[in-house]
């Protein structure tokens, strides 16, 4: 798939399943690729149902952590 013009490239894993399921994913922003993330690998939940997902910035730097509910698909930062 192209990649848009206003997309950037993340690396994208999450915590608990660890960086061997890494991907990199061409989105607008830090949320977008962590729910594309989520969408594109089945997931196991941890143990309140949420999943821990890192979101790298590999074009202009940068981290943030988000918690995805996997039933409601509500994205918050990490605390």
């Amino acid at each position: 798939m192209p990649q848009a013009a206003n997309d950037r490239r993340f690396s994208v894993h999450a915590r608990h399943a660890g960086r061997h399921q890494t991907r990199v994913i061409s989105e607008a922003s830090f949320e977008a690729a962590a729910i594309a993330y989520v969408e594109d690998l089945a997931l196991a939940p941890e143990d309140d149902g949420e999943v821990t997902v890192i979101v790298e910035d590999l074009d202009g730097g940068g981290q943030h952590c988000f918690r995805i509910d996997l039933d409601t698909g509500k994205t918050a930062s990490c605390s």
